[in-house]
């Protein structure tokens, strides 16, 4: 894929060729999906609170007795029923946060950016050597390249304060690093503007892993080191193992032998204890 380039002042140049890496035409809408709606409800905070007829202040007096009134029977003034009582199921404080897995995060961004890039709406500026804020000169920019009056995400290399401070009160304009641009962002924007050092980030992200996706060099190696570290472990286990066996073995051994020894003994002291008798009884003599 090719992008439209040109130069800090608006010059234009020569199309560049956007990095394979990210932009290979992969557009997968589910992931998208998941992913702008995993945002939104990550900017809520929830906060909504109601209070039940426990939590409103009063009501702890009956307000007429049960019978002989000819009215309807009647427990508190903060029953759900009575102006100024408690709500049923109301909200309560509560978390909307929603997990995205980091490639699939990553997926989805990159699906974004190739959804832009299909549409021509990828613009390529070689930087912005901006030495102080000035929203005319961003301003003017932007109205050179015809983007003026359509919303613009502007991604720098890095955090650039004159950038961001520039492009700060513009309508329909956003300006942020590229490693903190999301799915979100690209979407809702009609048009992104990249320096061109950020894609040069971009294809070092993709080939060190940062961005949550796979990186066949570097895989491979992960399993195999995991895999050696899994069977030390389990080695050293079978061997602990082993020793506390083989004790375990002696231990019991070693008591069926005194076991043996002590029966045998008492044996021999029963015999012996029957002969004494044996010689100490009177024999029986004739008359």
């Amino acid at each position: 894929m090719n992008a439209a380039a040109y130069t800090s002042k608006g010059a234009s140049r020569d199309s560049v060729e956007l990095p394979a890496e990210l932009f290979d035409g992969t557009i997968n809408m589910p992931v998208m999906h998941q992913a702008v709606k995993a945002y939104l409800a990550n900017q809520r905070q929830g906060n909504a609170a109601t209070k039940t007829r426990g939590f409103v202040i009063g009501g702890n007096q009956k307000p007429w007795k049960q019978k002989g009134t000819g009215r309807a029977r009647q427990g508190s003034i903060r029953a759900p029923q009575w102006v100024g009582g408690g709500t049923v199921f109301g909200p309560t404080p509560r978390s909307y946060a929603q997990y995205v897995p980091r490639k699939v995060r990553a997926l989805a961004r990159k699906s974004a950016f190739n959804a832009r890039a299909r549409e021509n709406a990828v613009i390529v500026i070689d930087a912005f050597d901006y030495d102080a804020p000035k929203t005319s000169q961003l301003l003017a920019l932007l109205g050179v390249l015809g983007v003026a009056d359509k919303k613009v995400l502007i991604l720098t290399d890095g955090v650039n304060h004159n950038v961001y401070m520039s492009g700060r009160n513009l309508p329909r304009t956003h300006v942020m690093p590229y490693s903190d641009v999301s799915t979100y962002h690209l979407l809702w924007s009609d048009v992104v503007v990249i320096e061109a050092s950020a894609l040069g980030a971009a294809v070092n992200e993709q080939e060190t892993g940062e961005t949550g996706e796979d990186v066949e060099g570097e895989r491979p190696a992960r399993k195999a080191s995991v895999k050696k570290a899994v069977k030390a472990s389990a080695a050293k286990k079978t061997g602990r193992k082993t020793v506390a066996k083989k004790t375990v073995a002696k231990k019991s051994a070693a008591k069926k032998s005194a076991m043996k020894k002590g029966a045998t003994k008492k044996s021999t002291a029963k015999k012996s204890a029957a002969k004494k008798t044996k010689r100490s009884a009177p024999k029986k003599g004739k008359k």
